[in-house]
C-alpha cells in the first residue's frame, strides 16, 4: 500500500498540482502557512539555480517524501569569496522552472538579491573545526554565507526535511552543525552525487566547461576511484600524494587541494585507522579559465 500511495503522490503531483514561481518572502509565508495549517509536511530543496540531473534526484526524492515541496533557485552573493566567480556563475530560471515542474515542485521560490538582504545580513556563523579546512580555508567566508542563506530559508519555508546532494560533502556537515547550534526542526536529507556517463560529478559549474575539458574533467573521478584499490596497499600520506601526482599529470587540471579526513570531524587523519569514516575530498581546477570543480571519493565506513 505505501508504494502505491507514494506512486499516486507523485502523479498526482506532477500532472494535477501546477507549480508556482514566488519571488517575494510574504508570498511564500501566507502560501505554505495555509498549507502548514492544513497539515501537509514541507520539503525544502535549497539551490542556486542552473540545474541539472542530480538536482532533479533531489526534488524527485523530496515530492516522494512530502506533501508540498519548495525548491529555492537563488545565486546567494554572500557565499562567494571571488567577484569574477558570481559574475559567470550560471542563471538559467526558465529552463529551472521547466525541469522543476516536470519533477512536481509545487513552490519555486526566485527571490532577488534586494529580496533576500534588504541590509547587509552581519551574523557570523563558525563551527570550527568543520568550516575552517578544505573549502573553509581556501574559500574564507564560504560557509559564513552559506549559513546565512540556509538560515534564512529555513526561516522562510520552516520546511520539516531539507535535501542537500553529497557532492557538496563539507557543506551538509556545517549545515547539520548550524542546525544543531540553532535548534532548528528540520531533518537534513544528504542524497548521493549524481554523476554523468563519463563519471563526472553533475554540478551547475559544467555548463561552464567546453566538451573538451568535460573529457578532461572526467579524470578527476577516474582517478579517485583508481585510488581505492591503490590505498589498500599504500599509506594515508602515498595514497594523497598519488591522487594529487596524477591528476596534476593531465594537461587542463589542476589540484587546489586532496585531503583524506574523517568523514564525520573532517580532520585529516594520518592512518587509515584513525577514523570509522574516511573520505577524500578534493578540489580541481579545470580549463585555462578556469572552473573550479569539487568530488569526493569513499574509502571507508
Amino acid at each position: 500500500m505505501a508504494y502505491f500511495a507514494t506512486v499516486f503522490r507523485l502523479w498526482y503531483k506532477t500532472e494535477i498540482k501546477k507549480m508556482k514561481l514566488i519571488q517575494t518572502i510574504n508570498e511564500l509565508r501566507a502560501e505554505l502557512d495555509v498549507l502548514r495549517r492544513e497539515g501537509k509536511t514541507i520539503g525544502l530543496v535549497p539551490t542556486m539555480g542552473a540545474l541539472h540531473a542530480g538536482h532533479a534526484s533531489l526534488v524527485k526524492r523530496a515530492v516522494a517524501e512530502n506533501d508540498v515541496v519548495v525548491v529555492s533557485d537563488f545565486v546567494n552573493p554572500t557565499q562567494f569569496n571571488d567577484k569574477n566567480d558570481l559574475l559567470k556563475y550560471p542563471r538559467t530560471l526558465d529552463a529551472d522552472c521547466k525541469l522543476l515542474e516536470a519533477c512536481g515542485a509545487a513552490f519555486v521560490f526566485a527571490p532577488s538579491v534586494e529580496e533576500i538582504y534588504p541590509e547587509p545580513d552581519t551574523r557570523q556563523f563558525s563551527y570550527a573545526p568543520l568550516d575552517t579546512v578544505m573549502e573553509g580555508k581556501y574559500r574564507p567566508g564560504h560557509f559564513n554565507g552559506v549559513c546565512q542563506i540556509v538560515s534564512k530559508l529555513f526561516m522562510y519555508v520552516q520546511p520539516d526535511k531539507a535535501y542537500f546532494g553529497e557532492k557538496d560533502y563539507q557543506q551538509i556537515a556545517v549545515i547539520r552543525a548550524m542546525v544543531a547550534d540553532l535548534k532548528l526542526p528540520v531533518n537534513i536529507c544528504p542524497c548521493p552525487v549524481i554523476r554523468e556517463e563519463s563519471g563526472l560529478a553533475r554540478s551547475s559549474r559544467n555548463t561552464l566547461l567546453t566538451e573538451d575539458e568535460r573529457h578532461i574533467a572526467a579524470n578527476i573521478y577516474r582517478v579517485l576511484k583508481n585510488s581505492l584499490p591503490y590505498a589498500e596497499r599504500h599509506s594515508v600520506e602515498e595514497t594523497t600524494q598519488n591522487v594529487i601526482e596524477q591528476i596534476n599529470g593531465i594537461d587542463g587540471l589542476e589540484v587546489e587541494y586532496y585531503q583524506i579526513v574523517d568523514g564525520n570531524t573532517l580532520q585529516p587523519i594520518a592512518n587509515w585507522t584513525d577514523a570509522d569514516s574516511v573520505v577524500g575530498c578534493i578540489t580541481v581546477y579545470c580549463g585555462h579559465r578556469p572552473i573550479r570543480l569539487i568530488d569526493h571519493i569513499r574509502y571507508k565506513g
